[in-house]
């Protein structure tokens, strides 16, 4: 009885043990063990070795039907003391109290079979009886060895001996090794680390993992190796789900990294993703198609300087971006001969053309005089509040009014003619008059001096407001340095 009750705590104690999964399914199970048989008092044998085997077989985690011999070579404990060979042979259900690929496995044994009792001091010598079998145990699997257990077992064969009416216990206490083959070494998570080894036992399926069954992330991007499509992200790089870089401007450079996330399209960028305009001219290397843009110059949307009036001068640089097509310019992009005209103007108060040509006897103005309007024009175009008059001036061939009548018609075409081209002048500030030949400034005589009579003149009406402009426009006069 107190046999039992120590077994049955033993067993009880054992179960609560933590399990550790190791060799799974429905394998076979085979065992050696030695130990000590204790006879009952009533068979008159002395305490000796004992020698188990078992060979079963796994039906479920808690069930396995075991094959068990059993032989315990004695001596009789009375005169002459020959010797007692007791042995067994049969059948048990072993029910595990932990699943049996546990790293602890906890059990009862219950079976029957043939127990056989030779006795050399009796006749007949060998008594052979069926007998009930019962018992307990613990398998401690040896955790270098997935396949391998200790077995302790401790085993009673109820055996009616000679001359006895009841069944004797025959008690057998062994220790061996237990050895599982087949089934499968159980890994929940299916990453070749068996579970009781497994550090990491949800490991995504798929994922590599180190010799304790944790995943690897070579990169440190999160995703483990083995589902990380792109093993060598760099570090800091924003990753999809399957572990590539995200590069939402498309500059090469992975979100994360990239400093500058809103590159445009096509722009060349350094290491941090933030694009280069070497010129300055506000368009990014790889979308600049003229890399080389002076400083200051305006460009369009691909990186090229613009030259609005096409005299050669780059918007911008050019301090007149109006020029009219044809006139001689300075480096600034201003005409030389509009220069020459606004001195004369701030000089003078007006501005004499001796080069405006037309037609013999008509108003029709010859094409090679249009640039030096345009000229005229496009200085104006600079003084909007000056009211000017244009007169016309002939030489004094032929009649008087004749003249005073083609004077007028002519200084009409030129204001038509600047008017015309220069849209930002105004009309109502223009005045067109005839002088004829009644104002000639050289000699009539000559060849020259007629042809500095015939003239146009561009004369400023309102000279007080041309002198408060210039006063206006002319530079602040520098501090005088204290004596």
């Amino acid at each position: 009885m107190r046999r039992s009750w120590l077994l049955s705590s033993l067993l009880l104690t054992l179960a609560a043990v933590p399990a550790f999964a190791q060799v799974a399914g429905t394998p076979f199970e085979l065992s050696g063990d030695v130990g000590v048989m204790a006879p009952d008092v009533r068979s008159h044998v002395i305490a000796g070795p004992a020698y188990m085997t078992t060979l079963g077989y796994r039906w479920q985690p808690w069930l396995v039907s075991e094959a068990v011999g059993l032989w315990a070579p004695g001596k009789a404990d009375t005169f002459p003391g020959g010797k007692v060979n007791f042995s067994y042979a049969g059948l048990d259900l072993r029910f595990n109290l932990r699943p049996g690929e546990s790293r602890v496995v906890p059990f009862l044994t219950a079976g029957a079979g043939v127990a056989t009792s030779h006795d050399t001091d009796v006749e007949p010598a060998k008594l052979q009886r069926g007998a009930p079998s019962i018992g307990g145990g613990v398998l401690f699997n040896l955790a270098s060895h997935s396949r391998h257990y200790l077995r302790v077992q401790v085993r009673d064969v109820m055996f009616r001996d000679r001359d006895l009416y009841e069944s004797s216990n025959e008690l057998t206490a062994t220790i061996g090794l237990h050895y599982v083959f087949g089934g499968k070494v159980k890994d929940s998570d299916l990453d070749g680390v068996r579970d009781w080894d497994d550090q990491c036992a949800q490991t995504p399926i798929g994922a590599k993992v180190d010799a304790k069954g944790c995943p690897l992330d070579g990169d440190g991007d999160g995703v483990f190796d083995g589902l990380d499509k792109c093993p060598d992200t760099p570090k800091g790089a924003k990753i999809d789900k399957n572990g590539c870089s995200i590069d939402s401007d498309g500059d090469g450079v992975a979100d994360g990294i990239d400093q500058c996330a809103d590159t445009p399209k096509g722009a060349k960028v350094d290491v941090k993703g933030c694009p280069s305009d070497p010129d300055g001219d506000g368009v990014f290397d790889g979308i600049d198609q003229c890399p080389n843009t002076p400083a200051g110059a305006k460009v369009d949307a691909s990186g090229c300087p613009v030259d609005s009036d096409g005299d050669g001068v780059l918007d911008g640089l050019d301090k007149c971006p109006d020029t009219p097509k044809g006139l001689k310019i300075d480096a600034t992009g201003c005409p030389v001969e509009m220069i020459e005209r606004e001195t004369e103007l701030l000089d003078t108060g007006m501005i004499r053309l001796n080069n405006v040509n037309f037609e013999t006897g008509k108003d029709s103005i010859l094409a090679g005089s249009y640039g030096t309007l345009d000229a005229v024009g496009a200085l104006l175009a600079k003084w909007p509040q000056l009211k000017i008059e244009i007169g016309g001036h002939t030489d004094d061939t032929g009649s008087a009014s004749k003249n005073a009548k083609l004077s007028k018609a002519r200084a009409q075409a030129v204001e038509n003619y600047i008017l015309g081209h220069h849209s930002e002048l105004q009309a109502g500030q223009y005045t067109a008059k005839g002088y004829g030949s009644t104002k000639p400034i050289a000699t009539n005589k000559t060849p020259e001096g007629k042809a500095q009579n015939r003239r146009v003149e561009f004369q400023v009406l309102n000279k007080d407001v041309l002198r408060l402009e210039i006063e206006k426009r002319m530079p602040a006069p520098a501090d005088t340095p204290k004596p």
